[in-house]
């Protein structure tokens, strides 16, 4: 099956790649990762 790619959002892009360059909220980001990960495989035991 061919996918066809949605258009571009030129300020969703800039707001993303400001976001990727700030480290504090990369740190908060993986934070978060780490905690749903966690809590996840809590409820599993």
């Amino acid at each position: 099956m061919v996918r066809i790619a949605k258009k571009s959002d030129p300020k969703r892009l800039k707001e993303l790649k400001q976001k990727i360059n700030d480290n504090e909220y990369i740190n908060a980001a993986i934070l978060k990762i780490a905690q749903d990960l966690t809590a996840n495989l809590l409820k599993k035991e």
